[in-house]
């Protein structure tokens, strides 16, 4: 089925989107909002040519709507949403961004997706100056980030971020990058660097001079840099901050085609099981 909303879906607490089973596409018109709630899965979706909404009355639930301004036109918009899981969903050219997360929002994974197509695909931190994204921490593991990506694989601001066991095949710009003092835990990733001599860095520190960045606590372990691929560490290698959410541990990284063999929304059947 191909579900063109509209305007946007915005979500309630303790609900999942659950795309098993079924071929499931949201496209074409404005996506999915989770804003100011809490306890969301998002799984099994193709989440693409997401466009702008808004202007006009919204409904967010069975008995309310109210009137909502012009939307980002992301895939996911997480809005001030905590403890949210978006996996095994196909995401590519969206209005903004595929994934973005931003206004407080925390307790994030985003795990064994498949990203393709895009310019700016995941933001993760409303501003430089919005300091309440201090408390944020997101996961990202297990995900291919695929053909024509350009950055924000993805770009933090101000919280903590483990980038763990993922597959870089592409990127023309820069794959991981951040302003505002993020703590960057890199683990067990794979990077493809592209041919252009230009593009050969992982990393961009945004928005500062070295001798501010070169504080913040970022730090490459265990990856696989390949085609000229270098990342650029920076601040204290072996920081105890590195170890404030990283419940998960990474595997080597010359599992990860393995470990991201089954990114994207799986082709599960009824009946039987995914």
């Amino acid at each position: 089925m191909v579900i063109k909303l509209k305007e946007e879906l915005i979500m309630n607490s303790f609900k999942t989107i659950d795309g098993r089973g079924a071929s499931v596409h949201i496209a074409g018109g404005p996506c999915i909002t989770i804003q100011y709630v809490t306890n969301i899965i998002i799984h099994g979706l193709n989440i693409h040519d997401c466009k702008q909404g808004g202007n006009t009355n919204v409904r967010d639930s069975p008995s309310h709507y109210g009137f909502r301004t012009i939307s980002d036109g992301d895939g996911v918009s997480i809005f001030g949403g905590s403890h949210v899981w978006v996996d095994h969903c196909s995401l590519s050219n969206c209005n903004d961004g595929l994934i973005d997360a931003i206004h407080g929002s925390t307790a994030i994974t985003i795990s064994n997706n498949y990203l393709t197509h895009h310019d700016k695909v995941m933001l993760l931190g409303h501003s430089d100056t919005y300091t309440q994204d201090k408390n944020m921490q997101v996961t990202i593991a297990f995900n291919h980030f695929g053909e024509g990506l350009v950055q924000r694989m993805p770009r933090c601001r101000h919280g903590y971020f483990h980038v763990v066991n993922n597959d870089y095949t592409h990127w023309e710009m820069y794959a991981i990058g951040g302003s505002a003092s993020p703590t960057i835990n890199c683990q067990g990733n794979r990077f493809l660097a592209p041919n252009n001599d230009n593009s050969k860095e992982v990393t961009k520190h945004e928005d500062a001079p070295m001798s501010e960045w070169k504080n913040w606590n970022w730090r490459s372990e265990g990856d696989l840099m390949l085609n000229g691929a270098f990342f650029t560490p920076s601040g204290a290698g072996a920081s105890s901050s590195y170890a404030r959410a990283s419940s998960l541990g990474a595997r080597p990284s010359t599992l990860v085609s393995s470990l991201t063999m089954g990114a994207g929304a799986l082709n599960c059947r009824k009946g039987s099981r995914c």
